[in-house]
Order: C-alpha cells, then structure tokens, then sequence
C-alpha cells in the first residue's frame, strides 16, 4: 500500500484549505464547551430549609428559630430537610416565649418540610432543584438529573464511532444538539486530512483551546441569565452555526480511501490542491493502493474489532481505563467547582481559565516529548492533587480551592493528550471507531461521577479518594502502550502490528547490543504486551 502523506505532501502543510479546515473545526466547538458543563447551573442546589408559611402567626423570632441546626462536614447549618412543629411554634409564639430561654428547642418534636421549602436567591432565580423541588427524599433526583444529561453525551459518542466523519461531526451534532462533547469526537477527522505539526495543534491546542473559550463564557452568561428555562435556550442556539459547516468541511480523503472510494478521495485532494493554489500530479494516489483499496473495499470494521488480537486488545483496555479516569477526575472537578468556598460563578471562570494553560502545556508536550511520559506525568499531578487535598484542614478553604485548580490543570491537561495519542494508536480503518469507543466509555464514566460527587454529603474525602486513586492507576499503566511520537499514522490493521513488533525488535536488539558491550542494562519503558 502506498503513503498517504507523502502522496499528498504536494499540498503542503498550512495552505488556505488547511487553514479554513483547522479554523472552522476549532470554532465549532466553542458551543460544546458553552453548554458541556451547563448542568452546574441548570441543575444547581443552593441552600434552603422548610417553609414556614407567611399566614401563620408566628413571630419573626419564631421563625428564625424554627429551623434546627445540624452538623454538615464538622460544620453547624440550619437543616434543609426539618423544622420545629409548626403547631408548637405557633403556641410558643403566641405565649410570647423566647427561644432557647423559656424553651428547650432541643425538646421539641421535629416534622418534615410539609408546606415545601425556601430556596436562597443569592446566586440563582431559578434552577431544575428548585422548580421541582429536588431536595431531601427527592435529593437523589439530583445526579440522576446530571447522570440523564451525560447518558445523552454517552449515547452521541457511541453513534459517532460509527458513522464517517464528516456526518459524525455535523448532522449528528445538530440532530443530538443536547448530546455534547461532539467536539471532542472531530479529532478522528482532523487527523486525517490536517497533517504533522498542524495535526497536533489541532487536537491538542486548537479544539481544546476553543472548549475551553465557550467553557469560560458559560458563567459569565449564567450571571446574567439566572432563569433555567432561559439559560438552556441560551445554550442551545449557537448550536445552529454547525448547519453550515456541511458545505465547507469536506469528507476525510484518508477515511475514503480505507472504504475503497479512491475516486472521491483523489476529487477532494484535487479540490484542496486547487484551494492551495498547487498543481497535483497527474495520479495522486499510488498504483497499488488504489488496488489494494479496490480489493478491500467492501470489508467492514466495527467496535469488535478493537478487541481482535492481543495487542489492539490490550491497548484498547488499557485507554478504556485511562478515559474513565481521565473523564471521572475531569468531571468531578468541573462538577464540583461551583459548590467550592465563594461565588459559584466566579470559581466556575477561573475552573474553566485554568484549561488554558493546561492546553499549551498539552500542545509543547506533544511537540516535544514522548506521548506515554506527557500523559502519565499529567495524570500524576491531577490524581496526586486530588489525594493531597484531603491533608488540607477544613479551616482553609482557600488553599483547598487552589489545590483543586492544580488537579483541574493536571487532568485537562492528560484529557487533551490522550485524544492525540489514542488517534496515533489506531489505524484509519478503527480510528472513528476506537475514539469513538473510548468517548462512550468516558461518558460512562460522566454518568456515574456525579452519583460519586454526592457521597461527599457523607465523607467529603471520599470522591477525591476514589478519583485520585484511579488517575494514579492509570498513570502507571500507560507506560504498557506503544510510544506514536515521531511516528507515522497507521492506515491498517497490519500497519498497526507491524510498528509494535518494530518497537518491540528495536528495542530488545539495543538491549543485547548494550549487553554485548559490557554496558550496564536499561530499564526498557517499551513493554511487550
């Protein structure tokens, strides 16, 4: 079979039809990171306790003491759930009593919030909580709330895995516009038609920077727009700009040419040639793989093929554990940053803000070190954080705050390498579907974190134990996958296992050639799985 990239390094790198590619990908996933991460705001809990209805005839001191106090986290607050005995409070009342001096408050009989409940209008005017009362017996409805929003997103990853790339990234994204995170899933096609250097940029840099720019306007919007209903209009209607990117990203050649559809293919290429102001050749693609598309072109490939033979195998189980934790750890950190000490919208910008960094830092990483070594090293940070946060006495919110962002910082930084490096494991013919398959599975993940949030209202430590120790497990494993950097993109099956047995020769022939020597062994990082 012929090269891909040297068939058509006549287009050059950064030419007007890669520019328009990268630029219009890049600002189509602003939108996604508008409305990712909206459910903090849509579906926010802030804090309430039991009506006590204006008609009674209750004095102001009364109702102020209605309300119990309870111990939350070795803190004291008035209870969500409870409240004194209406009938009884009334009596004390009447007989102008003083609470806590002519009444043992802890005497008397507690009941429900029977009359509903008053929410705090510091923050919010309305959110999915507060409309439908889901707090107390009903608090559960909380997560499964968040969990229904992300099975949308799990539902899209896996669609996308199967469909072609250009359908993948603009029909579905308009069709499930509540299915977010379809940004994430354009990563297969721009690394099919953008190339080298720009391919890294792209998906470490480019679509993580423009998520990262619609994440920082989510709250800056939410502070302006407090009503639910309102905000999620708000964030859907610039879904609308992904209607035109049909007629102005075309269909990846590379992806074409593994359905056996050279001539579509060579239209496109010549297309872009045209863009580039460039002559192609007169036969762009090389006599043996048009035969060898030709032959191949009515072979299918699906999700079961990621778990054929031991290699692809093991290197599928091992991402599938990376995404989980990558997308748990992400999650729970985003999810979570707007019940953090001080306002909910400010600590949401600066979660968001710290992407930014995390991004460049990703994209430098790419471009310069190995992709196993980047990615573990992230994931050490984020889930190392994440541990260490636990020793920070309650007595300093702030620095728990801070501590927090560092982790946000180390697990945004893995999630956008381990796009890139999952795109450079697989061959063409499984790239969709691999990113594809590791997106459900990290969505699967989006499902159950924010039921894990909630056990922090009985250990606070306990999410950040359970998410910690799975990015510190999976920082050890990567090591056990095959290093891409500097190496080509595999177009086949065959590709693929043919340059992990090459790593594997090389590096056992340096082993014996250092020992032929006299020199010292090396521990290998290339690891035969």
């Amino acid at each position: 079979m012929g090269d891909y990239d040297q068939d058509t390094a006549f287009l050059g790198k950064w030419g007007p039809f890669q520019q328009a590619v990268f630029f219009l990908l890049c600002a189509s996933t602003v939108p996604n990171g508008l409305s990712a991460l909206s459910i903090v705001f849509l579906g926010a809990s802030p804090s309430h306790h039991c009506l006590i209805p204006g008609g009674a005839n209750i004095s102001e001191r009364w109702r102020e003491a209605g309300i119990p106090t309870e111990e939350v986290n070795g803190q004291a607050k008035r209870s969500g759930c409870q409240r004194f005995r209406l009938d009884l409070i009334a009596n004390f009342s009447a007989l102008d009593l003083i609470p806590g001096v002519d009444v043992n408050l802890s005497h008397v009989p507690l009941e429900g919030c029977v009359d509903g409940w008053t929410y705090s209008d510091d923050f919010y005017q309305t959110t999915i909580v507060t409309e439908f009362d889901l707090v107390c017996s009903n608090e559960w409805k909380q997560p499964f709330t968040s969990s229904v929003f992300f099975m949308g997103v799990l539902c899209g990853s896996f669609l996308s895995g199967q469909l072609s790339d250009r359908i993948m990234t603009e029909l579905m994204i308009v069709c499930l516009s509540r299915c977010t995170y379809f940004g994430e899933d354009v990563t297969p096609l721009s690394s099919e038609i953008l190339s080298g250097q720009v391919r890294v940029l792209y998906s470490s840099l480019g679509v993580c920077l423009f998520f990262a720019i619609g994440y920082m306007i989510l709250p800056l919007i939410a502070f302006f727009i407090r009503d639910w209903r309102m905000l999620l209009v708000a964030m859907s209607v610039p879904g609308l700009i992904y209607i035109p990117l049909w007629w102005f990203i075309p269909e990846s050649p590379r992806w074409l040419l593994s359905q056996g559809r050279v001539q579509e293919a060579e239209a496109i290429l010549r297309d872009a040639a045209r863009r580039n102001g460039v002559t192609p050749p007169m036969v762009i693609l090389t006599p043996t793989e048009d035969e060898e598309k030709k032959s191949k072109r009515e072979e299918a490939y699906s999700v079961v093929d990621l778990f054929r033979g031991s290699d692809i195998r093991y290197t599928t189980f091992i991402l599938f554990l990376v995404w989980l934790s990558l997308s748990s750890g992400y999650l729970g950190l985003s999810l979570s940053a707007t019940s953090l000490h001080g306002n909910p919208y400010l600590n949401c910008f600066i979660s968001a803000a710290i992407e930014v960094p995390a991004y460049i830092v990703s994209w430098l990483s790419l471009k310069f070190l190995p992709r196993r070594l980047c990615t573990s090293a992230s994931m050490l940070l984020g889930g190392g954080m994440l541990l260490f946060i636990q020793l920070v006495p309650p007595s300093l919110p702030s620095l728990s705050t801070a501590l927090e962002m560092i982790g946000k910082f180390g697990l945004a930084t893995g999630s956008a390498l381990i796009f890139v490096f999952t795109g450079e494991l697989y061959p063409t013919v499984l790239r969709n579907t691999a990113v594809g398959a590791c997106s459900m599975v990290a969505r699967l993940g989006g499902t159950i974190t924010p039921f894990l949030i909630q056990l922090s209202k009985h250990d606070r430590n306990l999410p950040r134990t359970i998410l910690g120790s799975l990015a510190l497990l999976s920082a050890a494993i990567i090591v056990f996958l095959p290093e891409t950097f500097g190496q080509p993109l595999p177009d086949t099956i065959d590709q693929m296992q043919k340059r992990r047995r090459i790593l594997c020769t090389c590096s056992l022939r340096e082993h014996k050639n250092q020992k032929e020597q006299g020199n010292p062994p090396q521990i290998l990082v290339e690891t035969s799985i």
